[in-house]
């Protein structure tokens, strides 16, 4: 790629934004699998000059703008690039190219939006104090996910506060939502296997029947939220795969279950682990089967610090006006943002892209999931007004 004519605002970069989006929509990329993706990423850095460009892990990239106007805060904003493994549904003109691979989640649109972000920040680097550090981040769909990776490989080293934004289709577009304290939920997933004794479906006295115990299993462990968690606080269990069984005449003598729990509160989410085993174990023992668990910690809630809330407050309210600006709504969704915020303070926020009169209406993960493309105008702004806010010449640093 030959170097570009630098924008000096974001609505300079506005259509280019959309190009690219729909470029890196064509050519999806699952988690840990990027490898197309972050070198269009790194090829795409390259043209705007003045930034420090690396590959923290294989499949991530990460770039270091310096500002001309001397010290000051280091201040990180992450996107991340990583696909689903969906087939597509829609009709447009910029479908997946990849069979069975879309992005289904926007991540096509906060890789855009950043790439925008940078273009314009180097344009007023003479203008800003201190660092800005873009983070390009993979693998956010798959656990351990790809944010614990680049932080392990030092991309936060030296950062003060770190920003990241999800398109979302529950808000519509006009709509930019931010909210100090917990947000999304932390996210641990469960397997349970009840081992019973198979036989005839004809002659069930002589079974231990693990479909039936099953079902008892699944009903039982909504008690657990039900009838043990305070009813303000926030926790989900949902059993979302149960498999066993060949054939409509024999009762199996094992069935296997699996599912996700979510919660906000940490000393919660020690505890329901505990109480879900309790049912687990009064249930298979009460009709003499037996059971075999595991229990894995995924990602932990993102919880947005008060300070780098109030910094994408201002920069929604200066780029796109205080009538954009809304309370966001914490969803029981996970985000491995935070792991990021395991070690520095910052703000994840949502950027509405719904648009019902163009049919833009279909959920996250969705064959048809797609994006009303001026949030992405949207997101670049408020990227390119947070970095001077933080670190602008006049910034006060909060």
């Amino acid at each position: 790629m030959t170097a570009v004519t630098i924008a000096a605002s974001p609505e300079q970069v506005r259509e280019q934004v959309i190009a690219w989006r729909r470029h890196l929509h064509r050519h999806p990329e699952l988690s840990f699998h990027e490898h197309q993706t972050a070198q269009f990423v790194a090829d795409t850095l390259a043209t705007f000059g003045n930034l420090a460009i690396t590959r923290p892990t294989p499949t991530s990239v990460m770039a270091r703008l310096i500002g001309g106007a001397g010290a000051g805060p280091v201040l990180a904003l992450r996107a991340d690039m990583d696909a689903l493994p969906i087939v597509e549904a829609n009709t447009h003109d910029f479908v997946s190219q990849a069979p069975g691979v879309m992005h289904a989640c926007g991540h096509d649109g906060h890789t855009a939006m950043l790439l925008g972000a940078v273009q314009v920040l180097v344009g007023m680097r003479d203008a800003l104090r201190g660092e800005v550090r873009f983070l390009f981040q993979h693998a956010e769909e798959l656990y351990p996910g790809g944010a614990s990776q680049m932080v392990a490989a030092g991309a936060l080293d030296g950062v003060e506060m770190v920003i990241g934004a999800h398109l979302w289709l529950s808000m519509r577009v006009g709509q930019v939502g931010v909210k100090a304290g917990p947000l999304m939920a932390a996210l641990n997933t469960f397997r349970i296997t009840i081992e019973g004794t198979g036989g005839h479906a004809a002659i069930p006295q002589q079974t231990v029947d693990p479909i039936v115990i099953a079902a008892q299993v699944v009903t039982n462990l909504q008690q657990v939220v039900a009838r043990n968690v305070d009813p303000l606080a926030s926790a989900v269990i949902s059993v979302t795969q149960i498999n066993g069984g060949t054939t409509t005449n024999v009762i199996p003598g094992a069935v296997e279950m699996s599912g996700t729990v979510r919660t906000f509160d940490a000393a919660l989410r020690e505890q329901i682990p505990s109480l879900m085993e309790r049912v687990v174990a009064g249930v298979t023992a009460a009709h003499g089967a037996s059971y075999r668990w595991t229990y894995e910690p995924g990602y932990a809630a993102v919880v947005n610090d008060a300070t780098a809330s109030d910094l994408v407050r201002r920069a929604v309210i200066d780029a796109l006006g205080p009538e954009m600006l809304v309370e966001a709504r914490p969803t029981m969704g996970a985000e491995d943002f935070s792991a990021y915020q395991q070690h520095v303070p910052g703000a994840f926020f949502f950027i509405g892209a719904r648009n019902e009169e163009q049919g833009i209406v279909h959920p996250h993960h969705h064959e048809r999931f797609d994006l009303d493309e001026r949030a992405l105008d949207h997101g670049t702004r408020i990227f390119v007004a947070a970095a001077r806010a933080r670190l602008g010449r006049d910034a006060d640093g909060r």
